[in-house]
Protein backbone atom coordinates (compact mmCIF):
# COMPACT_ATOMS: atom_id res chain seq x y z
CA UNK A 1 0.00 0.00 0.00
CA UNK A 2 1.35 3.44 -0.86
CA UNK A 3 1.75 6.02 2.13
CA UNK A 4 1.24 9.73 1.91
CA UNK A 5 2.59 12.10 4.99
CA UNK A 6 -0.54 14.34 5.18
CA UNK A 7 -1.80 17.34 7.84
CA UNK A 8 -1.70 16.22 10.93
CA UNK A 9 1.57 16.91 13.13
CA UNK A 10 0.87 17.15 16.40
CA UNK A 11 4.71 18.42 17.75
CA UNK A 12 5.31 18.40 21.80
CA UNK A 13 8.70 17.68 23.66
CA UNK A 14 9.52 14.38 25.66
CA UNK A 15 9.56 14.32 29.14
CA UNK A 16 13.17 12.51 28.90
CA UNK A 17 14.54 14.42 25.43
CA UNK A 18 15.35 17.78 25.02
CA UNK A 19 14.58 17.82 21.37
CA UNK A 20 10.76 18.15 20.21
CA UNK A 21 9.38 15.05 18.97
CA UNK A 22 7.21 15.19 15.44
CA UNK A 23 4.16 13.13 14.92
CA UNK A 24 3.28 12.21 11.65
CA UNK A 25 -0.08 10.43 10.58
CA UNK A 26 -0.19 8.89 7.60
CA UNK A 27 -3.24 8.40 5.52
CA UNK A 28 -3.31 5.31 2.53
CA UNK A 29 -5.23 5.63 -0.80
CA UNK A 30 -7.32 1.91 -0.58
CA UNK A 31 -9.90 3.69 1.74
CA UNK A 32 -10.82 7.42 2.49
CA UNK A 33 -10.58 7.70 6.15
CA UNK A 34 -13.57 9.93 6.41
CA UNK A 35 -16.20 10.09 8.76
CA UNK A 36 -19.58 8.58 8.44
CA UNK A 37 -21.52 8.58 11.41
CA UNK A 38 -20.90 9.14 15.25
CA UNK A 39 -23.20 7.07 17.92
CA UNK A 40 -23.58 7.74 21.96
CA UNK A 41 -25.22 6.20 24.86
CA UNK A 42 -25.28 6.38 28.06
CA UNK A 43 -23.45 3.82 30.22
CA UNK A 44 -22.54 3.47 33.82
CA UNK A 45 -18.77 4.14 35.23
CA UNK A 46 -17.35 1.89 38.27
CA UNK A 47 -19.79 4.20 40.91
CA UNK A 48 -22.86 3.25 39.25
CA UNK A 49 -23.46 6.80 37.88
CA UNK A 50 -24.31 7.46 34.20
CA UNK A 51 -21.30 8.58 31.73
CA UNK A 52 -20.75 8.70 28.11
CA UNK A 53 -19.84 6.14 25.43
CA UNK A 54 -19.28 7.22 21.82
CA UNK A 55 -18.61 4.75 18.56
CA UNK A 56 -17.28 6.71 16.02
CA UNK A 57 -18.05 4.97 12.30
CA UNK A 58 -15.40 5.36 9.43
CA UNK A 59 -16.03 4.94 5.70
CA UNK A 60 -19.17 2.67 6.98
CA UNK A 61 -17.46 0.94 9.63
CA UNK A 62 -16.95 1.06 13.35
CA UNK A 63 -13.55 1.57 13.89
CA UNK A 64 -13.42 3.41 17.52
CA UNK A 65 -15.09 3.56 20.94
CA UNK A 66 -14.38 5.80 23.71
CA UNK A 67 -15.97 5.89 27.22
CA UNK A 68 -15.31 8.88 29.70
CA UNK A 69 -14.95 8.89 33.03
CA UNK A 70 -15.79 11.55 35.88
CA UNK A 71 -14.27 12.41 39.04
CA UNK A 72 -15.66 12.97 42.63
CA UNK A 73 -12.97 15.14 43.99
CA UNK A 74 -12.79 17.89 40.87
CA UNK A 75 -11.52 21.23 40.54
CA UNK A 76 -13.36 24.58 40.16
CA UNK A 77 -11.76 24.84 36.91
CA UNK A 78 -12.61 21.92 35.02
CA UNK A 79 -14.74 21.78 32.05
CA UNK A 80 -17.84 21.15 32.70
CA UNK A 81 -19.50 17.75 32.67
CA UNK A 82 -23.06 17.79 31.34
CA UNK A 83 -25.45 16.28 33.57
CA UNK A 84 -29.38 16.45 33.23
CA UNK A 85 -30.44 17.56 36.64
CA UNK A 86 -33.44 15.67 36.38
CA UNK A 87 -33.45 14.44 39.67
CA UNK A 88 -36.63 11.73 39.10
CA UNK A 89 -33.54 9.37 36.51
CA UNK A 90 -30.62 8.63 37.91
CA UNK A 91 -30.27 11.37 40.62
CA UNK A 92 -30.56 13.89 38.18
CA UNK A 93 -26.97 12.42 37.03
CA UNK A 94 -28.46 11.47 33.48
CA UNK A 95 -26.32 12.20 30.60
CA UNK A 96 -29.03 12.69 27.76
CA UNK A 97 -28.20 16.32 27.20
CA UNK A 98 -24.64 15.36 26.42
CA UNK A 99 -25.57 12.02 24.20
CA UNK A 100 -27.80 14.15 21.96
CA UNK A 101 -24.99 16.87 21.88
CA UNK A 102 -22.96 13.70 20.51
CA UNK A 103 -25.78 12.82 17.57
CA UNK A 104 -27.51 15.49 16.75
CA UNK A 105 -24.76 18.53 16.76
CA UNK A 106 -21.25 17.27 17.03
CA UNK A 107 -21.92 14.75 14.20
CA UNK A 108 -23.23 17.17 11.71
CA UNK A 109 -20.13 19.33 12.06
CA UNK A 110 -17.71 16.63 11.81
CA UNK A 111 -19.16 14.02 9.32
CA UNK A 112 -16.92 13.95 6.29
CA UNK A 113 -13.93 14.68 7.69
CA UNK A 114 -11.05 12.74 7.58
CA UNK A 115 -10.71 10.92 11.46
CA UNK A 116 -6.91 11.01 11.42
CA UNK A 117 -6.72 15.01 11.13
CA UNK A 118 -7.42 14.81 15.36
CA UNK A 119 -6.13 18.55 15.36
CA UNK A 120 -9.01 19.86 13.47
CA UNK A 121 -11.75 17.61 14.54
CA UNK A 122 -10.99 18.78 18.26
CA UNK A 123 -10.64 22.69 16.64
CA UNK A 124 -13.97 22.13 15.29
CA UNK A 125 -15.73 21.18 18.36
CA UNK A 126 -14.28 23.41 20.88
CA UNK A 127 -15.50 25.98 17.91
CA UNK A 128 -18.64 24.52 18.05
CA UNK A 129 -18.90 24.68 21.30
CA UNK A 130 -17.99 28.26 22.01
CA UNK A 131 -17.58 28.72 25.75
CA UNK A 132 -14.27 28.52 27.55
CA UNK A 133 -15.15 25.57 29.73
CA UNK A 134 -17.51 23.29 27.36
CA UNK A 135 -20.46 24.41 28.70
CA UNK A 136 -22.38 24.54 25.25
CA UNK A 137 -21.67 21.05 24.39
CA UNK A 138 -20.43 19.67 27.51
CA UNK A 139 -16.35 18.36 28.34
CA UNK A 140 -18.62 14.45 28.47
CA UNK A 141 -19.84 14.51 25.00
CA UNK A 142 -16.76 16.39 23.21
CA UNK A 143 -13.91 14.12 24.82
CA UNK A 144 -16.03 11.27 24.20
CA UNK A 145 -15.99 12.17 20.41
CA UNK A 146 -12.37 13.15 20.85
CA UNK A 147 -11.05 9.62 22.32
CA UNK A 148 -13.29 7.75 19.70
CA UNK A 149 -11.89 9.66 16.86
CA UNK A 150 -8.63 8.54 18.32
CA UNK A 151 -9.10 5.29 18.15
CA UNK A 152 -10.41 5.12 14.26
CA UNK A 153 -7.12 6.86 13.44
CA UNK A 154 -5.42 4.05 15.08
CA UNK A 155 -7.57 1.82 13.20
CA UNK A 156 -7.39 3.06 10.00
CA UNK A 157 -3.57 2.94 10.16
CA UNK A 158 -3.75 -0.56 11.74
CA UNK A 159 -1.32 0.69 14.65
CA UNK A 160 -1.39 0.15 18.02
CA UNK A 161 -2.88 3.44 20.13
CA UNK A 162 0.16 4.04 21.55
CA UNK A 163 2.28 3.45 18.50
CA UNK A 164 -0.25 5.95 16.71
CA UNK A 165 -0.27 8.48 19.36
CA UNK A 166 4.23 8.25 19.46
CA UNK A 167 4.92 7.85 16.77
CA UNK A 168 8.94 7.90 15.62
CA UNK A 169 9.34 8.45 19.37
CA UNK A 170 8.49 4.78 20.10
CA UNK A 171 7.30 4.63 23.81
CA UNK A 172 8.07 4.57 27.58
CA UNK A 173 6.39 2.41 29.92
CA UNK A 174 5.09 4.25 32.79
CA UNK A 175 6.31 3.67 36.84
CA UNK A 176 2.91 3.17 38.11
CA UNK A 177 1.28 4.64 41.34
CA UNK A 178 -1.20 2.46 42.84
CA UNK A 179 -3.25 3.47 45.25
CA UNK A 180 -3.23 1.00 47.79
CA UNK A 181 -4.83 2.70 50.90
CA UNK A 182 -7.82 5.35 50.36
CA UNK A 183 -9.33 8.28 52.27
CA UNK A 184 -10.84 11.76 51.58
CA UNK A 185 -13.36 12.14 48.90
CA UNK A 186 -12.62 8.58 47.81
CA UNK A 187 -13.56 6.72 51.06
CA UNK A 188 -16.15 6.73 54.06
CA UNK A 189 -12.85 6.69 56.44
CA UNK A 190 -11.83 9.62 58.93
CA UNK A 191 -8.30 9.81 56.67
CA UNK A 192 -8.01 13.60 54.99
CA UNK A 193 -5.05 12.33 52.81
CA UNK A 194 -6.71 11.24 49.64
CA UNK A 195 -4.85 8.54 47.79
CA UNK A 196 -1.82 6.55 49.80
CA UNK A 197 0.33 4.88 46.51
CA UNK A 198 3.35 2.99 46.09
CA UNK A 199 5.57 3.71 43.47
CA UNK A 200 7.50 0.44 42.12
CA UNK A 201 10.20 2.65 40.83
CA UNK A 202 13.43 0.88 41.54
CA UNK A 203 12.43 -2.20 38.66
CA UNK A 204 14.14 -3.25 35.34
CA UNK A 205 10.79 -3.75 34.01
CA UNK A 206 7.40 -2.43 33.75
CA UNK A 207 6.41 -6.46 35.24
CA UNK A 208 8.50 -6.57 37.66
CA UNK A 209 7.58 -3.22 38.73
CA UNK A 210 3.75 -3.92 38.79
CA UNK A 211 3.85 -7.34 40.38
CA UNK A 212 6.01 -5.31 42.98
CA UNK A 213 3.02 -3.39 43.79
CA UNK A 214 0.25 -5.99 43.64
CA UNK A 215 2.45 -7.97 46.24
CA UNK A 216 2.24 -4.84 48.02
CA UNK A 217 -0.98 -3.98 48.51
CA UNK A 218 -1.64 -8.09 49.31
CA UNK A 219 0.84 -7.18 52.06
CA UNK A 220 -1.31 -4.17 53.41
CA UNK A 221 -4.48 -5.98 53.42
CA UNK A 222 -2.58 -9.05 55.60
CA UNK A 223 -0.89 -5.91 58.23
CA UNK A 224 -5.04 -4.10 58.20
CA UNK A 225 -6.71 -7.53 58.94
CA UNK A 226 -3.77 -8.05 61.65
CA UNK A 227 -4.50 -4.95 63.20
CA UNK A 228 -7.98 -5.80 62.88
CA UNK A 229 -8.46 -2.77 60.78
CA UNK A 230 -9.52 -4.06 57.53
CA UNK A 231 -12.81 -3.43 55.92
CA UNK A 232 -14.13 -1.79 52.63
CA UNK A 233 -12.16 -0.70 49.63
CA UNK A 234 -12.82 2.80 48.49
CA UNK A 235 -13.60 4.13 45.13
CA UNK A 236 -10.16 3.29 43.30
CA UNK A 237 -10.39 -0.06 45.32
CA UNK A 238 -7.71 0.77 48.63
CA UNK A 239 -8.27 -0.55 51.32
CA UNK A 240 -9.96 2.31 53.81
CA UNK A 241 -9.58 2.10 56.98
CA UNK A 242 -10.18 4.96 59.70
CA UNK A 243 -6.79 5.72 61.36
CA UNK A 244 -6.08 7.37 64.20
CA UNK A 245 -3.90 10.08 62.43
CA UNK A 246 -3.24 10.46 58.68
CA UNK A 247 0.74 9.70 59.55
CA UNK A 248 -0.58 6.45 60.51
CA UNK A 249 -1.52 5.99 56.98
CA UNK A 250 2.60 6.22 55.65
CA UNK A 251 3.15 3.69 58.85
CA UNK A 252 1.32 1.42 56.86
CA UNK A 253 2.29 1.91 53.81
CA UNK A 254 6.52 1.08 54.68
CA UNK A 255 4.88 -1.74 56.83
CA UNK A 256 3.26 -3.31 53.30
CA UNK A 257 6.36 -2.40 51.72
CA UNK A 258 8.48 -4.50 53.66
CA UNK A 259 6.19 -7.20 54.39
CA UNK A 260 6.23 -8.15 50.63
CA UNK A 261 10.04 -8.36 50.77
CA UNK A 262 10.84 -4.87 49.42
CA UNK A 263 12.77 -1.76 50.59
CA UNK A 264 12.13 2.08 50.19
CA UNK A 265 14.66 2.48 47.61
CA UNK A 266 12.73 0.55 45.20
CA UNK A 267 9.36 1.24 46.38
CA UNK A 268 8.79 4.73 47.32
CA UNK A 269 5.57 6.01 48.65
CA UNK A 270 2.84 8.96 46.59
CA UNK A 271 0.51 10.79 47.87
CA UNK A 272 -2.73 12.68 46.85
CA UNK A 273 -3.56 14.78 49.88
CA UNK A 274 -6.61 16.34 47.89
CA UNK A 275 -5.77 19.34 49.76
CA UNK A 276 -8.73 21.71 48.59
CA UNK A 277 -11.76 19.11 49.90
CA UNK A 278 -10.41 19.85 53.27
CA UNK A 279 -9.71 23.85 53.06
CA UNK A 280 -11.85 26.73 54.28
CA UNK A 281 -11.40 30.27 54.77
CA UNK A 282 -10.39 29.20 58.24
CA UNK A 283 -7.66 27.15 56.99
CA UNK A 284 -6.58 23.26 56.04
CA UNK A 285 -8.72 20.88 58.53
CA UNK A 286 -6.23 18.14 59.02
CA UNK A 287 -6.07 15.37 62.02
CA UNK A 288 -8.80 17.83 64.02
CA UNK A 289 -6.38 21.09 63.82
CA UNK A 290 -6.66 24.05 61.42
CA UNK A 291 -3.66 24.69 60.01
CA UNK A 292 -2.29 27.66 57.74
CA UNK A 293 -0.34 26.72 54.27
CA UNK A 294 2.64 27.33 56.12
CA UNK A 295 2.18 24.52 59.03
CA UNK A 296 0.95 22.42 56.44
CA UNK A 297 4.24 22.53 54.31
CA UNK A 298 5.89 21.79 57.90
CA UNK A 299 4.02 18.76 58.05
CA UNK A 300 4.78 17.55 54.65
CA UNK A 301 8.09 18.27 55.48
CA UNK A 302 8.28 15.99 58.37
CA UNK A 303 7.15 13.51 56.39
CA UNK A 304 9.50 13.91 53.95
CA UNK A 305 12.35 13.39 56.28
CA UNK A 306 10.68 10.43 57.79
CA UNK A 307 9.74 8.37 55.07
CA UNK A 308 10.29 7.35 51.70
CA UNK A 309 7.90 9.96 50.12
CA UNK A 310 8.38 10.49 45.88
CA UNK A 311 5.53 12.65 45.30
CA UNK A 312 2.87 14.60 46.64
CA UNK A 313 -0.06 15.84 44.94
CA UNK A 314 -2.86 18.82 45.44
CA UNK A 315 -0.75 19.41 48.67
CA UNK A 316 -2.21 22.65 48.94
CA UNK A 317 -5.65 24.69 48.05
CA UNK A 318 -6.31 24.80 43.94
CA UNK A 319 -6.01 28.81 44.26
CA UNK A 320 -3.43 29.00 47.07
CA UNK A 321 -1.03 29.73 44.91
CA UNK A 322 1.27 31.32 47.41
CA UNK A 323 0.97 27.81 49.59
CA UNK A 324 1.97 25.97 46.14
CA UNK A 325 4.78 28.15 45.67
CA UNK A 326 6.76 28.55 48.62
CA UNK A 327 6.89 24.40 49.32
CA UNK A 328 8.29 23.82 45.80
CA UNK A 329 10.39 25.91 46.47
CA UNK A 330 11.43 25.06 49.56
CA UNK A 331 10.99 21.17 48.99
CA UNK A 332 10.91 20.44 45.17
CA UNK A 333 14.51 19.41 45.34
CA UNK A 334 13.57 16.47 46.68
CA UNK A 335 10.17 15.75 46.32
CA UNK A 336 7.59 15.87 43.14
CA UNK A 337 5.49 18.53 43.54
CA UNK A 338 1.91 17.14 41.15
CA UNK A 339 -1.14 20.17 40.58
CA UNK A 340 -4.25 18.38 39.72
CA UNK A 341 -6.64 21.02 40.96
CA UNK A 342 -4.44 23.74 40.64
CA UNK A 343 -3.90 23.24 36.86
CA UNK A 344 -6.61 20.89 35.86
CA UNK A 345 -4.58 20.00 32.64
CA UNK A 346 -5.29 23.54 31.02
CA UNK A 347 -3.00 25.67 29.20
CA UNK A 348 -3.41 28.55 31.27
CA UNK A 349 -3.47 27.23 34.33
CA UNK A 350 -0.49 26.03 33.82
CA UNK A 351 1.51 28.75 32.55
CA UNK A 352 0.47 30.98 35.34
CA UNK A 353 1.79 27.71 37.79
CA UNK A 354 5.23 28.13 35.66
CA UNK A 355 5.45 31.67 36.15
CA UNK A 356 5.14 31.54 39.81
CA UNK A 357 6.88 28.30 40.17
CA UNK A 358 4.36 26.84 42.01
CA UNK A 359 4.77 23.13 41.37
CA UNK A 360 6.98 20.11 39.27
CA UNK A 361 4.86 18.36 37.55
CA UNK A 362 1.45 18.26 36.23
CA UNK A 363 -1.49 15.78 36.70
CA UNK A 364 -3.25 14.78 33.37
CA UNK A 365 -6.91 14.21 33.31
CA UNK A 366 -8.28 14.15 29.94
CA UNK A 367 -11.93 14.76 31.02
CA UNK A 368 -10.92 18.21 32.69
CA UNK A 369 -10.21 19.78 29.22
CA UNK A 370 -12.19 17.97 26.85
CA UNK A 371 -10.12 16.88 23.80
CA UNK A 372 -7.41 14.95 22.82
CA UNK A 373 -5.39 18.05 21.55
CA UNK A 374 -5.84 19.94 24.40
CA UNK A 375 -4.60 17.33 26.96
CA UNK A 376 -1.50 17.01 24.44
CA UNK A 377 -0.93 20.85 24.01
CA UNK A 378 -0.45 21.25 28.06
CA UNK A 379 1.55 18.21 28.48
CA UNK A 380 3.59 19.51 25.54
CA UNK A 381 4.33 22.93 27.91
CA UNK A 382 4.57 20.94 30.75
CA UNK A 383 7.54 18.97 29.84
CA UNK A 384 8.91 22.19 27.68
CA UNK A 385 9.19 24.16 30.90
CA UNK A 386 10.84 20.97 32.73
CA UNK A 387 7.71 19.83 34.71
CA UNK A 388 6.81 16.26 34.94
CA UNK A 389 3.49 14.86 33.53
CA UNK A 390 1.89 12.19 35.33
CA UNK A 391 -1.31 10.59 33.22
CA UNK A 392 -4.10 9.63 35.55
CA UNK A 393 -8.02 7.77 35.57
CA UNK A 394 -10.91 9.32 37.48
CA UNK A 395 -12.50 7.83 40.93
CA UNK A 396 -15.44 7.50 38.32
CA UNK A 397 -13.62 4.73 35.73
CA UNK A 398 -15.22 2.46 32.91
CA UNK A 399 -13.32 -0.22 31.12
CA UNK A 400 -11.64 2.07 28.71
CA UNK A 401 -8.23 1.87 28.69
CA UNK A 402 -6.95 4.78 26.57
CA UNK A 403 -5.26 6.16 29.60
CA UNK A 404 -2.73 3.23 29.38
CA UNK A 405 -2.05 4.25 25.43
CA UNK A 406 -1.69 7.34 26.09
CA UNK A 407 1.00 7.05 29.22
CA UNK A 408 3.54 4.67 26.54
CA UNK A 409 2.57 6.92 23.57
CA UNK A 410 3.68 10.28 25.35
CA UNK A 411 6.74 8.68 27.48
CA UNK A 412 4.88 10.72 29.93
CA UNK A 413 6.64 7.85 32.44
CA UNK A 414 4.21 8.06 35.30
CA UNK A 415 0.61 6.91 35.07
CA UNK A 416 -2.03 6.44 38.33
CA UNK A 417 -4.86 4.15 37.93
CA UNK A 418 -5.91 3.04 41.09
CA UNK A 419 -5.63 -0.45 43.50
CA UNK A 420 -4.60 -3.57 41.38
CA UNK A 421 -8.58 -4.72 42.23
CA UNK A 422 -12.04 -3.74 40.27
CA UNK A 423 -11.84 -4.62 36.97
CA UNK A 424 -12.15 -0.25 35.94
CA UNK A 425 -8.63 -0.18 37.73
CA UNK A 426 -7.03 -3.32 36.26
CA UNK A 427 -7.83 -3.52 32.70
CA UNK A 428 -5.27 -0.46 32.49
CA UNK A 429 -3.10 -2.09 33.81
CA UNK A 430 -3.90 -5.45 32.31
CA UNK A 431 -3.51 -2.94 28.87
CA UNK A 432 0.22 -2.13 29.80
CA UNK A 433 1.00 -5.41 30.17
CA UNK A 434 0.40 -6.07 26.74
CA UNK A 435 2.08 -3.09 25.26
CA UNK A 436 4.68 -4.00 27.54
CA UNK A 437 5.36 -7.42 25.03
CA UNK A 438 6.07 -4.33 22.46
CA UNK A 439 7.90 -2.00 24.70
CA UNK A 440 11.09 -2.76 27.00
CA UNK A 441 12.04 0.97 27.80
CA UNK A 442 10.97 1.30 31.59
CA UNK A 443 12.96 3.87 33.85
CA UNK A 444 12.60 5.79 37.06
CA UNK A 445 11.44 9.04 36.89
CA UNK A 446 13.72 9.64 40.35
Amino acid sequence: MKINLVAFQLEFHLPYDSKPAVHWIVSGNTMSGHITGLDARMILDSRGNPTVEVDCYVDGNLLGRAAVPSGASTGAYESLEMRDGDASRYLGKGVSRAVENVTERIEEALLGMPVDEQRILDELMIELDGTPNKANLGANAMLGVSMACLHAGAAVHELPLWKYIGGVAGGLMPVPMLNILNGGAHAASNVDVQEFMVMPHGFDTFEEGLRAGVETYHALKKELKADGLLGGVGDEGGFAPNLPANEEGLKYMVRAIEGAGYSVEEMGIALDVAATEFHTDAGYHMDGKILSSDELADVYSGWLDEYPILSIEDGFDEDDWRGWATFTKREGHRVQSVGDDLFVTQSERLAQGIELGAANAMLVKLNQVGTVTETLESMDLATSNGYNNVISHRSGETEDVTIADLAVGTRAGQIKTGAPARSDRVAKYNQLLRIAEDVDEYRSPF
